[in-house]
C-alpha cells in the first residue's frame, strides 16, 4: 500500500523482544559458543541488559549455557518451531515433490529460499543429487540476500537505494567476485530474462540458476533454485531447466489462489 495509512495502528517498539530476537539470530549464525560481552558488544548492548535475555532464553530451551566456558549456544527449543514453521509454509510444502523431479531430470540439487531476517534468505525446501560438490546446503541454511543469481534477482526485482547496494555488495564473499560494474549489468539482464545465472562466480566449477517468486507487494520474496557442476549444466541446458523452474513455479502461484478462494485467510 502506497502512502501513509493514518488509520492504522502504530507499531510499538518492544525492546525486550527485539533484543532477544538479536540474540537468537547472532547465535544462529555463530559456529562456536558466544560469551555474554561479545553478544554484549556485537549488538550494541550492556552485559547488564544482555544477560537476563538470555537467561529467560535458557529457560525456555532457547538458548544453551555451558557453564565451563561460560558461553551460550542456539539451543534445540528452536528446532519445533522451525519445524512448525516449515509445516505450515504452503510454499515449501508444494514445492517439495517439485524439486525432487528437478533434481532427478537435471542432476541439480534444487532448493526453495524465503526472505527471512533482514538481508538473509533461508532454505525453506531442498532437493540433493546424486553428484557431490562441495557447497554444503541444509533446510534452515542462510545465504546473503544478494549473492548469487538470487542476489542478482533480489537487487533487481527489489527496489533499494544505490549507495546501500553498493555498500552491501562489497560486503559480499565469492569465490571469483564480478566487479561491481559487471555485477550491475547482471542485475539487469536478471531484470530483463526475469531469471538469473551464477556461473562459478560465487562458487568455482558450480552454475547456480535462479527464478524469483514474488509477494503481494510484487517485491521478490522467495527464490526457486538450481545447482549443479558447471561441467555437468552445458549452456544449452539452462533454457530448460528455467522453463522447467518458471512452470514449477507458476503452477505453485496458481494452486495457491485456488487454495486461498476456497479457505478463509489462505494466505501462504
Amino acid at each position: 500500500m502506497n502512502g501513509e495509512d493514518k488509520t492504522s495502528p502504530t507499531k510499538r517498539q518492544v525492546p525486550a523482544v527485539t533484543r532477544a530476537l538479536a540474540i537468537l539470530r547472532l547465535l544462529g549464525r555463530s559456529d562456536v559458543p558466544v560469551g555474554v560481552n561479545p553478544i554484549a558488544r556485537e549488538l550494541g548492548l550492556v552485559p547488564s541488559t544482555c544477560l537476563p535475555i538470555l537467561r529467560v532464553l535458557e529457560d525456555e530451551g532457547m538458548v544453551e549455557f555451558d557453564s565451563n566456558l561460560k558461553r551460550y549456544t542456539i539451543g534445540i527449543g528452536i528446532l519445533p518451531l522451525a519445524r512448525a514453521a516449515l509445516q505450515r509454509n504452503s510454499f515449501s510444502v508444494l514445492i517439495q515433490p517439485r524439486l525432487s523431479e528437478l533434481s532427478t531430470d537435471f542432476d541439480v540439487t534444487g532448493i526453495a529460499t524465503q526472505l527471512s531476517e533482514p538481508g538473509q534468505m533461508v532454505v525453506i525446501a531442498l532437493s540433493q543429487s546424486n553428484i557431490p560438490f562441495r557447497l554444503q546446503v541444509d533446510l534452515g541454511s542462510r545465504f546473503p540476500a544478494l549473492i548469487s543469481a538470487t542476489g542478482r534477482l533480489f537487487a533487481a526485482f527489489n527496489v533499494q537505494d544505490k549507495t546501500e547496494l553498493e555498500n552491501r555488495f562489497k560486503k559480499l564473499k565469492w569465490d571469483h567476485p564480478p566487479t561491481l560494474e559487471q555485477w550491475r549489468e547482471e542485475v539487469e539482464t536478471a531484470r530483463e530474462l526475469g531469471y538469473a545465472v551464477d556461473q562459478g562466480s560465487y562458487i568455482s566449477g558450480v552454475t547456480v540458476v535462479a527464478v524469483p517468486v514474488f509477494g503481494a507487494s510484487g517485491n521478490m520474496t522467495r527464490s526457486i533454485v538450481a545447482i549443479g557442476i558447471s561441467e555437468r549444466l552445458k549452456d544449452k541446458q539452462i533454457p530448460k531447466l528455467v522453463k522447467a523452474m518458471m512452470t514449477m513455479r507458476d503452477d505453485i502461484e496458481n494452486m495457491q489462489i485456488d487454495t486461498g478462494r476456497s479457505t478463509p485467510g489462505g494466505e501462504s
